[in-house]
């Protein structure tokens, strides 16, 4: 063990309990998150936890870590009862939960970042040095020192490089349990094979390990056993090799989702966006088009230019040299404002950095968008904004006990869907959506392709970025491939395969 090991976890045997949550309830109000939910954890094994986004996943975590505290209900930590009264309480004693939203100081360096609340005393100079050192040994013993450096600013990180630094603080210092929350939902394929590398030598250390993710893949991989809960309650738990994708999805949402992904060939319309040659210091030499009732994909790895893409269409970033049209004529957006007015829904990537306003309620988001269109006088109309949120909570299944709840306290699902509900409310005509699905579970996957293959049908036109493939294959009538900024390919459906689309990623 190395010199970040820490003495927070006592010698225990392969597969016995170290961390149990039993019989536990938590209400807000009338809303019931959790009830009757058990789970353990054992030295040595992966157990993942799975549900639909509003299943409990969340307030579960948050109970773990010391952030809700049970309404009933008994933790256990090494056989002994515990409760953690703040999340201090429940760090101190070994547990570590990776979030999937990391809070990363930007004016420090990543070794700070990593060490942070764990920094000494000393002066600052020596401290800087030690610490970026420590850093370095660390990132090279985890195996992402050719990922991120140690001495790099917190606000220069890309998303994957902001979770590696949340995985890292994690495990320096070996606690006795480590709960991972859709750790790869911002990480490349690289840092994916990384990541669980290092998930199975925890696991052989003998770290008890929770893992929240909505990628089958990913827990037939890792998980030697999967908890499910559904509305709050458990479902059951069941060892890895008793169970399947089909059973897992019967259990998590109670219906069968195996034609999720399929949609009918269409007959597009008149062509509604169309770049020729666009180029700008993110992407290069860039043609493509888009048509009424057409669902077109853009997949690649990370780095790839595909976001940076997307937000070129829409005017945060500038168009250098080449055109971009809509509908046939040439336009040119300075701002984001310029591209919502020519009828563009942008749903970006960071949600919660960029899509919404987390203090604000469901129905400010929603209708942020057309405040205008439901104003009289310039004063916001309360009962058409009401009708307009109460319309789309319905018509998108948004579970949120009313219009008036904060948007910050729903599940990720949620708030994807809110933001899909904005730029719904504008009657688009063109639809942009960068990985609309990340972090969403398998029921609201079903429920967010059955909205974008509504939206085709009615004639709109999207373009979807996912990482991925069964995704994009899926939904996509075309699939251009992006590597380095440029586009490497486009394929047809008949001729899209994972395989193919790979290749010119790589191209």
């Amino acid at each position: 063990m190395s010199a970040h090991a820490s003495t927070l976890t006592p010698p225990v045997s392969a597969g016995q309990v170290v961390f149990s949550a039993t019989d536990i309830a938590k209400s807000f109000g009338p809303v019931a998150a959790l009830s009757g939910v058990s789970i353990e954890l054992r030295a040595g094994e992966v157990t993942a936890l799975m549900g639909e986004n509003g299943a409990g996943k969340s307030t579960l975590l948050k109970i773990i870590t010391g952030d809700y505290q049970p309404d009933s209900g008994v933790l256990s930590l090494h056989g002994a009862e515990t409760r953690f009264a703040e999340p201090r309480e429940s760090r101190t004693s070994g547990i570590r939960v990776i979030a999937q939203e990391p809070e990363i100081i930007p004016h420090v360096s990543v070794a700070e970042n990593i060490f942070v609340g764990l920094l000494g005393a000393s002066g600052p100079v020596f401290r800087r040095r030690a610490v970026l050192e420590q850093a370095r040994e660390a990132l090279a013993e985890f195996g992402f020192a050719g990922v991120i450096a140690a001495e790099t600013l917190g606000s220069e990180l890309s998303a994957a490089q902001r979770q590696i630094v949340e995985i890292m603080r994690a495990v320096v210092d070996r606690p006795a349990v480590i709960c991972f929350d859709e750790p790869t939902s911002s990480l490349g394929e690289e840092e994916v094979e990384i990541l669980f590398r290092l998930i199975r030598r925890l696991r052989a250390e003998g770290i008890a390990i929770g893992y929240v993710s909505h990628r089958m893949n990913e827990i037939f991989q890792l998980a030697d056993a999967i908890t499910v809960l559904r509305d709050g309650k458990l479902v059951g738990t069941k060892r890895t090799e008793d169970t399947d994708h089909d059973d897992l999805v019967r259990m998590m949402v109670g219906r069968d989702l195996s034609q999720m992904f399929h949609r009918e060939a269409i007959d597009p319309g008149d062509t509604v966006l169309e770049l020729a040659g666009v180029s700008n210091e993110f992407v290069h030499d860039v043609s493509l088009t888009v048509a009424a009732g057409e669902v077109v994909g853009i997949a690649g790895l990370v780095g790839a230019g595909r976001s940076e893409l997307l937000k070129t269409i829409v005017g945060d970033f500038r168009v250098e040299s080449g055109t971009l049209s809509m509908g046939g004529t040439a336009v040119r957006f300075h701002t984001p404002a310029d591209s919502i007015a020519a009828g563009i829904g942008f749903a970006p990537e960071e949600r919660k950095a960029e899509a919404l306003i987390m203090h604000r309620s469901v129905r400010d988001n929603i209708a942020l968008a057309v405040l205008k269109r439901i104003s009289r006088f310039s004063f916001v109309s309360s009962a058409r904004e009401d009708e307009l949120a109460e319309g789309y909570i319905k018509k998108l299944g948004i579970r949120t006990p009313s219009d008036r709840q904060l948007v910050k306290n729903l599940s990720g699902g949620n708030q994807q869907k809110v933001v899909l509900a904005r730029w719904l409310s504008t009657t688009p005509r063109l639809l942009l959506l960068d990985e609309p699905t990340r972090g969403v579970d398998v029921g609201a996957k079903a429920e967010i392709y059955a909205i974008i293959d509504e939206l085709a049908q009615q004639g709109v036109a999207v373009l979807v970025v996912s990482s991925e493939l069964p995704e994009v294959l899926g939904l996509a009538d075309r699939i251009y491939v992006m590597a380095g900024g440029r586009v490497t390919g486009v394929l047809p459906r008949a001729n899209a395969t994972e395989e193919a689309i790979l290749a010119l990623a790589m191209d």
